[in-house]
């Protein structure tokens, strides 16, 4: 804790959000661009606002004290629950949650928060959107099936069916080229060369790059790996504890979804995945933990790729991909 700065505590919700700070001062506020006028008024240059990420609540909040100059974390919403636990709190209110969050920033080690550019907000937001779409898809398409075995379908319904089917398919394509157009305008020249590695295609290579904002924020493949949730937990303790190894899933759960549909074509035509995962079946592991290596090796490729100026080479060896 730097006692030279003061801490504010805020835990928001979809109307107001609290803040309490470390002098004990507590403070609510409309979650709206005029509260966020009349909070920002209680800051200096020494201030250091807290926040938890809440859904979509506290962006807005973010976005306008970042675009302010003031300094900023976001905390990960688990670590600030742990907390709380800890601290055996019998009262569970926006009061005291703004609080704990104050107290939560007074002992921990804070990371400023960078957020996300106007080009990579849009990206993401065109790839939840597409997400959304693609459920439907999937929705309709069973109901379809549904109502196919049911010998006799109502032929009212199944032109209602096919005719939403058509729409949502319609408006997938769409956002597909878009966000393609968006995602070449900046990164252009490593969505090209990503798609030299064999097992990634144009639509993961595309999905890669928006989902690590193009690499820039990773400095290692084994951080890019951590980023994803691809790294193993081990769970020990004594003689008696010797829990199986697993990989943590605490990280973007799309991009390991994503990595994990690509390892079943790596294991075919990638030459390194490819004797990675014989290799580790032969061992007598499970496929699955074969798959999961799988994963991690073509993550670390995407990697070096990306950030070495190459194409992929499989009979290349540079001290860069070593490293990685």
């Amino acid at each position: 804790m730097n006692k030279d700065i003061k801490y504010f505590g805020i835990d928001i919700s979809h109307l107001f959000f609290d803040v309490t700070d470390s002098d004990g001062n507590y403070y609510q506020f409309k979650n709206n661009l005029t509260g966020f006028k009349k909070f920002v008024k209680l800051l200096d240059l020494k201030s250091h606002c807290v926040m938890e990420a809440t859904g979509y609540y506290h962006y807005q909040l973010a976005y306008y004290l970042q675009e302010k100059g003031f300094k900023l974390s976001v905390e990960n919403p688990l670590s600030v629950k742990r907390f709380i636990q800890m601290k055996l709190s019998k009262i569970k209110t926006d009061k005291s949650d703004s609080k704990l969050i104050c107290e939560y920033a007074k002992q921990v080690k804070l990371k400023l928060w960078k957020g996300n550019s106007k080009h990579q907000l849009e990206c993401l937001q065109m790839t939840r959107t597409l997400s959304a779409y693609t459920k439907q898809s999937t929705m309709l398409k069973n109901k379809l099936h549904g109502e196919a075995v049911l010998g006799t379908p109502s032929k009212s319904v199944v032109r209602s069916l096919k005719r939403s089917l058509k729409h949502v398919e319609k408006e997938i394509k769409t956002i597909e080229e878009d966000l393609l157009i968006l995602v070449k305008e900046v990164h252009n020249d490593v969505l090209t060369r990503l798609k030299s590695i064999p097992g990634i295609g144009p639509k993961t290579s595309l999905m890669l790059v928006v989902l690590t904002d193009g690499f820039e924020r990773f400095t290692s493949g084994s951080e890019l790996c951590s980023y994803a949730g691809l790294t193993p937990t081990i769970r020990q303790s004594g003689s008696s504890v010797k829990g199986r190894s697993r990989i943590s899933k605490i990280g973007n759960q799309k991009l390991r979804n994503l990595l994990f549909m690509c390892s079943f074509n790596a294991c075919k035509y990638n030459k390194a995945c490819r004797d990675l995962y014989q290799r580790i079946v032969a061992k007598g592991k499970s496929k699955k933990l074969a798959l999961i290596a799988v994963c991690n090796k073509l993550l670390k490729q995407v990697f070096a790729i990306a950030k070495s100026g190459l194409i992929y080479d499989e009979n290349y060896k540079s001290t860069f991909v070593k490293r990685y």
